[in-house]
């Protein structure tokens, strides 16, 4: 998809440190904006009474929805698939202090592989258990299901795509997936032709770029 690189800088008017994922020129995630990122988690886990929970998150990144999924003391395993091998380095080698021991908490396991591709075989998300299903799949790869990374991940945003997916969810299972746009009435038509229950969430926060607010799309899916 092009070169990856993570940069660390000190903001100065923020006189803050910020860090932030760039692939090729085109910037991915910033530490300065993170709330859209773990309410992914918190929203997604939230529809859930179960105890004992397995979660996949597809997308490692900067690992806030990560960490924010092993908050939830009901969390038993996590399981994240990420494309990108030198994401999952900078969690090995803790580059990142705000999600130091993602990569040592003995409930996650880091797996390096393409997420969209393994929706389309066989063994699943876990390669250690083929066939295994989970209580949460959360998804932070794309900007928005119409603004992708990679012309090959269009086809998860459609019906086929989605039930793809759906068949690794246990019964009364969530999906959840982020986005960078406002509620897109038409993608959420799309996933209510696959799960019982579609929610988009507005997630607000503060931006200090700009002085005002921003806001993330969270679709939580039953």
């Amino acid at each position: 998809m092009g070169v990856i690189s993570l940069r660390r800088r000190v903001d100065p008017s923020l006189r803050i440190e910020v860090f932030e994922v760039k692939l090729d020129e085109e910037f991915l995630m910033s530490s300065l904006f993170t709330r859209g990122e773990v309410g992914l988690a918190r929203l997604g886990l939230a529809e859930l009474a179960a105890e004992d929970l397995d979660v996949v998150v597809g997308g490692l990144g900067l690992g806030y929805t990560a960490h924010a999924v092993l908050a939830d003391p009901r969390v038993r395993s996590l399981v994240v698939v990420e494309a990108l091998g030198p994401v999952i380095e900078w969690h090995e080698q803790q580059l990142l202090p705000d999600t130091v021991g993602l990569a040592s908490d003995p409930r996650t396991r880091l797996v390096h592989g393409d997420f969209f591709a393994t929706l389309c075989g066989d063994t699943g998300l876990d390669p250690a258990t083929p066939g295994r299903r989970f209580h949460a799949i959360l998804v932070d790869i794309d900007h928005t299901p119409r603004h992708v990374l990679h012309p090959s991940h269009a086809g998860f945003y459609t019906p086929e795509g989605l039930r793809r997916l759906a068949r690794w969810l246990l019964p009364g299972g969530v999906f959840a997936l982020w986005s960078d746009d406002p509620p897109d009435a038409d993608f959420s038509a799309v996933m209510e032709q696959v799960f019982d229950t579609v929610q988009p969430h507005v997630v607000t926060f503060a931006n200090p770029l700009t002085g005002g607010e921003s806001a993330n799309t969270v679709y939580v899916a039953t």
